[in-house]
């Protein structure tokens, strides 16, 4: 029997910007400027809870997630807190939020979700920002 595919949520797709595969997810920096804010998708098919993964999995994620949260540390060392959520009231498909946050962001101290409008990155600074964060995150998945 074959074995359903993985699919990215288009919503997911649109809002983000590909970053990398890591071992178990797919990583993506969202699109708004105003917040280092990587997504991290799980690889699986039809997963749409945390308990829905192997422990194995789960283990993983949970080793991805903090790669995600040290790359974003080293890469923008301003930043004061962390913020890593899993919601899926909106979008359904298991994913992982992996934010940044410092005390003069656009946001601040409130929640990043509904903070006003999103400033969607240029090309030029998406790249320049993608390149930053791709060398943290390979740096971090090899230690």
């Amino acid at each position: 029997m074959n074995q359903p595919e993985f699919r990215l949520d288009g919503r997911l797709e649109a809002d983000t910007h590909f970053l990398l595969d890591a071992p178990l997810c797919r990583i993506g920096l969202m699109d708004d400027s105003r917040f280092p804010w990587l997504i991290l998708v799980p690889r699986v098919p039809n997963v749409r809870e945390w308990p829905d993964l192997s422990t194995p999995d789960q283990l993983q994620l949970q080793a991805e997630i903090n790669a995600a949260a040290r790359a974003l540390q080293q890469a923008f060392p301003h930043g004061q807190k962390l913020n890593i959520a899993a919601l899926g009231n909106v979008v359904p498909q298991l994913h992982i939020h992996v934010i940044l946050r410092h005390d003069g962001d656009a946001a601040w101290p409130a929640p990043v979700w509904n903070s006003g409008q999103r400033q969607p990155y240029d090309d030029a600074e998406a790249a320049d920002v993608l390149d930053l964060l791709n060398t943290a995150l390979l740096k971090n998945f090899s230690d």
